[in-house]
């Protein structure tokens, strides 16, 4: 882990110096954050950055991602922080995941001033919906196809994303980033085991190991897809406001 900390601040200083732009955070959000990483996993690196203030006054407009590098060993992406703000209206589960890694690489300061709003524009309802879309996807693509044998990554997909809605549906807060706080947190008897077992054959075989389905556990994810989807429609939406994140907005960008 030394040397993918030292490897990633490497990157971070050469995507500041090639695109001009000061980076603010950079954090692990895939499989290795979530704690399920397999032996040959990627890393899977997603940093927020800033421009200067008077780029983002130029009327043609600037982009607002960078996409740094991909290939076996790093994935690296990120967000420039008016995209990240402007999420965050819409209350997206993704950056409340990035803020929430127990595995950050780098960050400044001035990043906890965006932290420390975030609690103020957490949606119970997108959040939901967001997770649940992520294991209904998952799930067509890869338990009910009709095939008897299922790659064990996305089980784990699944199973994480239904989890995640229970969290969200019993405690009303963001759902932890690692897979074991929220086995041991939503999870006993039986199903716990299956599930525990079959954590430590993921963590011990490659990516793309395919095993035989398992019927307690495909009835599990369907009985919850019904239930999970059945309670959201009964959650309000809240409505966030634009004045404190264009505050922070400001605040951000002038910081030096």
């Amino acid at each position: 882990m030394d040397n993918i900390n030292e490897l990633v601040n490497e990157k971070v200083k050469e995507i500041e110096a090639n695109e001009n732009v000061k980076v603010l955070l950079a954090v692990e959000s895939g499989s290795r954050a979530w704690g399920f990483d397999s032996p040959d996993s990627d890393y899977d690196v997603r940093f927020i950055y800033k421009r200067n203030e008077t780029d983002y006054l130029r009327l043609e407009g600037i982009r607002d991602v960078i996409e740094w590098q991909l290939d076996d060993t790093l994935d690296i992406s990120g967000w420039d922080i008016q995209k990240s703000l402007r999420l965050l209206y819409r209350s997206n589960p993704t950056l409340f995941e990035w803020f929430n890694s127990d595995v950050v690489y780098y960050q400044t300061e001035e990043i906890n001033i965006l932290r420390d709003i975030l609690p103020q524009f957490f949606s119970k309802k997108k959040s939901l919906y967001h997770y649940l879309n992520m294991a209904r996807t998952n799930n067509k693509q890869s338990i009910q196809n009709g095939d008897h044998m299922i790659s064990i990554k996305k089980y784990f997909y699944v199973l994480r994303a239904i989890l995640a809605c229970q969290w969200i549906i019993e405690k009303n807060t963001n759902p932890p980033m690692k897979f074991t706080d929220l086995v041991n947190n939503q999870l006993t008897g039986p199903i716990k085991e299956i599930i525990t077992d079959l954590l430590d054959k993921k963590m011990n075989v490659p990516e793309l190991k395919m095993i035989k389905k398992n019927p307690e556990l495909d009835k599990f994810i369907t009985d919850n897809l019904i239930s999970i989807e059945d309670i959201i429609k009964g959650i309000p939406e809240n409505n966030n406001d634009w004045q404190l994140l264009n505050d922070t907005f400001v605040r951000l960008i002038r910081e030096a």
